[in-house]
């Protein structure tokens, strides 16, 4: 079904049925809770889960099957963010051809740099990437300022020719008029559930995107990249050329992180230069290890991870902490927070490189890995007396 085998659809619906039902499952805690601090079912934090999301998977297809560490996709995710304010200001708000331009000129964009980059390998190919995508930081924060806006950043203005627009045409982003800020609360008991339009078109955008690069991981061609990552050498002496294999993963890779660019101007239609700078190259890189690279979940749980510690740790400031521990004496609740303080609110970066450090130390293969040994631990263990040295051993699957 769907050109996957049973266990791959299967887990394809298991996804799909967990970003479908998000906006419950990131609300387990009643909203006059003290505990509602932890929710993150609100439309901001789940449009960056999905669209992060999709950056993740894209890098994952470059990363995670070839081996080659790229520095620079945040250009194309600048890049991708750029060409859709453009179609705003050009069109109208419509998502659509914005969308469509960003996943265009991204892979343009993507096909010029892989074709010099990947002339080298390793930490060489490393530093071209974060070359390339520090000189396009630096040509957008000032050089091409009629195109970018420079550090204001670009954004749509009333005066822009917006040729398709009308008389009452609408003025914020939206897809063939299902705006995108457009949401739906529910109330169930002392819960409370966000349906939030941006959030589910985003949501079906990161469902295809994973569905396509399923099929890469099991097709021949991402069988050719496994080959690429395991020994580039041997299979350049079979005779085959390995550079149109990794500038076709380089270009895929780059056009993901377009569209996960372009749906972030479609959420809030607004580019900066900021989008660029390698902080947002090395966030892919984090995302993609602390999940597990080369695996199809792991990119996505360690975007999630990574956007929820930004968006709910570092909302957690002393105010927080004192609410929490005003049971206990002054004394000790004061301690408590003078020594939590350190590692949230702005702080949280450093809770998240611990994290990320005993992830590497004792977790190579990510949270994956991690979830992984929990289940084996539930696994009903071999009766003593048999041996099974001799079957066949268990090869993981493409999703774990």
């Amino acid at each position: 079904m769907l050109g996957l085998n049973q266990r791959d659809t299967k887990f394809l619906f298991i996804v799909i049925a967990l970003t479908l039902f998000t906006p419950i499952l990131l609300q387990p805690f009643p909203a006059d809770s003290g505990l509602a601090q932890f929710n993150a079912g609100y439309p901001d934090l789940m449009q960056r889960f999905a669209i992060f999301g999709i950056f993740a998977i894209g890098f994952n297809i470059l990363f995670g099957l070839t081996g080659y560490l790229s520095f620079g996709h945040a250009a194309f995710l600048g890049v991708g963010s750029y060409s859709t304010v453009w179609m705003f200001k050009l069109l109208n708000y419509n998502v659509l051809p914005g969308l469509v331009l960003a996943i265009i000129v991204s892979g343009l964009f993507a096909l010029l740099i892989g074709y010099v980059s990947l002339r080298r390998s390793g930490i060489y190919f490393s530093i071209l990437t974060l070359a390339f995508a520090q000189m396009s930081f630096n040509l957008a924060y000032s050089v091409l300022t009629p195109i970018t806006n420079g550090e204001t950043g670009l954004q749509v203005y009333n005066d822009d020719p917006q040729i398709l627009m009308g008389e009452n045409g609408i003025t914020t982003t939206h897809f063939f008029g299902l705006k995108m800020n457009a949401s739906h609360i529910m109330d169930v008991g002392p819960w409370q559930f966000t349906f939030n339009f941006g959030y589910y078109f985003c949501a079906i955008i990161a469902i295809l995107a994973f569905y396509l690069s399923l099929r890469i991981f099991r097709s021949p061609f991402g069988m050719m990249l496994r080959a690429v990552k395991s020994n580039q050498q041997r299979m350049n002496y079979t005779g085959l050329s390995s550079r149109p294999y990794t500038l076709a993963a380089f270009v895929i890779s780059g056009m993901y992180a377009g569209l996960a660019g372009g749906l972030l101007a479609s959420m809030d239609p607004l580019a900066g230069a900021e989008r660029m700078q390698w902080t947002a190259s090395g966030e892919v890189v984090l995302m993609t290890i602390l999940g597990g690279a080369g695996t199809m979940m792991g990119p996505i749980l360690g975007a999630g991870f990574i956007k929820y510690f930004e968006n709910i740790f570092s909302k957690i400031n002393d105010q927080v902490l004192h609410g929490w521990f005003a049971f206990l004496p002054d004394g000790l609740e004061n301690a408590l927070v003078w020594l939590l303080h350190p590692f949230v609110g702005k702080g949280w970066h450093l809770t998240l490189g611990i994290l990320f450090m005993l992830v590497v130390v004792f977790l190579p293969g990510g949270l994956v890995e991690l979830g992984q040994r929990i289940r084996n631990l539930f696994r009903k263990k071999p009766d003593a007396g048999k041996d099974d040295s001799h079957k066949p051993q268990h090869t993981p699957h493409v999703a774990e």
